[in-house]
């Protein structure tokens, strides 16, 4: 069992949680961790690439010169892939680079980057994280006092808090995000994770399931 301080919102100590690390995952599977998050970042690529082929550039299709008695290498149009100005020979074309992994790899590696997380010492609990209306100076003011400040850090909440994200949005290297929405690449991504105590609670019930 490890146990993780609880703060309040002043970076005061109020309390403790007893979570077993192997209870989220019971090892750290480098390679499916790996695999996850390159199937994450395909699916962000746009595959809008586009290059011409030989039938698509301008110039004349006429042979440039005969085959034979010029001393020349052997050439066709103008429009060739191996003459400056021709088309590409393998033209790119627009494609769809995502895939997707066994629905149970994906999890199993969302538990164990969270785990990692938790070895490292680079996840923090605070109690309660909740504002009346959107407050950015607020938000700032909790990150500095669990001196999150200045470091990529992702805030998890039990559900989505329209408050809490308007609160973040405009601080750099923050992001908000619920706990059924984390994956293996937005916790891995940023250095720090900030969760709250319902949150925490809500990933030991599903890293139980």
């Amino acid at each position: 069992m490890t146990t993780l301080p609880i703060f309040d919102r002043a970076g005061n100590e109020v309390g403790s949680y007893e979570i077993d690390p192997a209870a989220l995952a019971p090892r750290i599977n480098k390679q499916l961790l790996h695999d996850v998050v390159v199937m994450y970042q395909a699916s962000r690529r746009q595959g809008t690439h586009r290059t011409k082929s030989r039938g698509e550039v301008a110039g004349s299709t006429k042979k440039l010169y005969r085959q034979k008695g010029t001393g020349n290498a052997r050439a066709g149009s103008r429009r060739s892939g191996i003459r400056r100005g021709g088309g590409h020979i393998h033209a790119r074309r627009p494609r769809d680079y995502s895939y997707r992994l066994p629905r149970k790899a994906v999890q199993a590696a969302t538990r164990m980057a969270i785990r990692s997380k938790l070895d490292r010492g680079q996840l923090v609990c605070v109690d309660q994280l909740s504002f009346a209306e959107p407050r950015t100076k607020e938000m700032a003011g909790v990150l500095a006092a669990l001196r999150l400040a200045g470091q990529s850090t992702l805030v998890a909440t039990v559900g989505y808090d329209v408050n809490v994200y308007k609160s973040a949005r405009n601080i750099e290297q923050v992001t908000v995000s619920p706990v059924t929405e984390l994956n293996a690449l937005s916790v891995l991504q940023p250095r720090r994770m900030l969760v709250t105590k319902e949150a925490l609670d809500a990933i030991c019930r599903k890293g139980q399931a």
